[in-house]
């Protein structure tokens, strides 16, 4: 009997199908008044639907903020189940962004609160923080490779405090974030056509020659748009790995909003836009 089918491969077929973009989820309070939208689970539930009505159909990745939803309690927490659910129905993989990282059975239970097919809040993968050690991360990994899901683990991140820890020096000369890239490419190693052990990495850290990012599995990449960087920087930044790069666009299609044509027409823009650079390399 075989297991379910991989993360991994069904993001390669999603991207090569829809075209490489993640868009992000991210109900903040300014954002919902840009939109006329009442800051409370009223205003939370509309612009999430929105947003899953407009693209869930026709990009590869959804990326919820979970906290945007937790901040409203129970009542936002069931928002963001309705979200999950109906953008996966709808066809879009849901990488959940919880940045999840603790030890042991604390660890497991965060895993089974994303991770477990019986649970409300089931995503196609899960943002998870390897800062108490890369091991720790274990019961996800068991998890992610037993349901058939993915992880994506803060490798080298665009905010500027990130680098105090990840460009740090271990004693055997790497730096932190390429050790995690390390452990990564052991963990989707002999995977094909895409593992499903992925790395946060910002797209508006400019060369990354230095690191190696081509660790089999994907690169989930914010800072497209809004904060700056543009698909045409793609290939300078990722250079052979940018084939495995999901951009994660989040104002950049949010601001034209609550237009559902406008989120759409915004999406599938910058979806051909990232498509075009990485068929140029």
């Amino acid at each position: 009997m075989t297991g379910p089918e991989p993360f991994g491969a069904r993001l390669r077929r999603a991207m090569d199908e829809r075209g490489p973009l993640c868009v992000g989820i991210d109900p903040h309070a300014s954002l919902l008044a840009e939109w006329g939208l009442s800051d409370d689970v009223t205003g939370l539930e509309r612009f999430s639907r929105t947003v899953v009505e407009a693209v869930a159909d026709r990009v590869a990745v959804l990326k919820p903020q979970s906290a945007f939803f937790e901040r409203f309690g129970s009542r936002g927490v069931a928002v963001l189940e309705t979200t999950v659910r109906e953008a996966r129905e709808a066809g879009a993989l849901v990488v959940m962004d919880a940045k999840r990282g603790d030890i042991g059975s604390t660890m497991a239970a965060y895993a089974e609160s994303f991770l477990h097919r019986d649970a409300p809040l089931f995503s196609d993968a899960l943002t998870v923080s390897p800062y108490l050690g890369y091991g720790s991360l274990s019961p996800a990994v068991a998890l992610a490779r037993e349901t058939g899901t993915g992880l994506f683990v803060l490798a080298l991140t665009s905010n500027p405090e990130g680098g105090e820890v990840q460009h740090a020096i271990r004693a055997d000369g790497r730096t932190v974030g390429a050790t995690v890239l390390g452990h990564l490419a052991v963990e989707n190693a002999g995977e094909e056509p895409l593992g499903s052990f992925g790395a946060v990495v910002g797209a508006t850290l400019g060369d990354l020659s230095s690191y190696d990012l081509d660790m089999g599995g994907p690169i989930l990449a914010p800072g497209i748009g809004a904060q700056g960087a543009t698909a045409a920087d793609l290939p300078a930044v990722f250079g052979g790995a940018v084939r495995n790069v999901v951009p994660n666009v989040s104002r950049g299609v949010l601001r034209h909003g609550p237009d559902a044509v406008a989120l759409r027409d915004a999406a599938e823009r910058f979806a051909e836009e990232v498509r075009a650079a990485v068929a140029s390399v």
